[in-house]
């Protein structure tokens, strides 16, 4: 067996990038995703974007109460899907 020693200060930095990746597979899994959430995966900036990609049925949403939108996270990957640069 190895013993691998690691200063503090790089223990935590270990510990830091080990929770962000299980925070990040941890959402990947969630179906319907925030906007914000959503905007960061079509790597947009822009609310009117996002809105305008929903009044097009570009991507599915629902709205469970009043001024709360959620997004579908495989309609959105279907939408970059079909939207990508499909060159070899």
């Amino acid at each position: 067996m190895q013993v691998i020693c690691l200063e503090e200060e790089a223990f935590f930095v270990l510990i830091d990038k080990v929770l962000l990746r299980v925070k990040e597979a941890e959402e990947r899994s969630w179906k319907w995703i925030t906007p914000e959430q959503a905007m960061k995966l079509l790597d947009i900036s822009s609310k009117t974007t996002l809105q305008n990609l929903r009044d097009e049925n570009a991507i599915r949403y629902t709205q469970p109460r009043p001024k709360l939108i959620l997004y579908d996270r495989e309609s959105i990957e279907a939408y970059l899907s079909a939207h990508s640069n499909k060159k070899h």
